[in-house]
């Protein structure tokens, strides 16, 4: 009799979308040490409208860029990962998980 795997596990609480975590901590690295968007991105060798897209939780940034994005602030690459410490913060993330886009216009 062949084997059948069972579905993973839903956990009862909201998952906050890594990327909109991601985002919020960035924001957060920014502030703490006093840099614009655009400093950030010049920093990081990118282009100030994909850091936005980075911050927003809306793009995905490869571990290269996460590794560039944590030189700029000369940080451990691990700090980018850690949850945001602001409270305000935290409920903003679990509030804000983008939707994903299925390439249909809205009007």
């Amino acid at each position: 009799m062949p084997q059948t795997r069972s579905a993973p596990s839903v956990s009862s609480h909201r998952e906050v979308d890594p990327r909109v975590a991601l985002g919020f901590r960035i924001k957060e690295l920014r502030a703490e040490h006093g840099l614009t968007q655009e400093e950030l991105a010049e920093r990081s060798g990118m282009f100030r409208t994909y850091m936005s897209r980075v911050e927003s939780g809306v793009a995905n940034p490869t571990l290269t860029m996460l590794y560039q994005i944590a030189g700029a602030f000369g940080v451990d690459v691990r700090e980018l990962l850690t949850p945001v410490t602001s409270a305000n913060v935290a409920r903003r993330v679990k509030s804000s998980v983008p939707t994903p886009s299925r390439g249909r216009v809205r009007r």
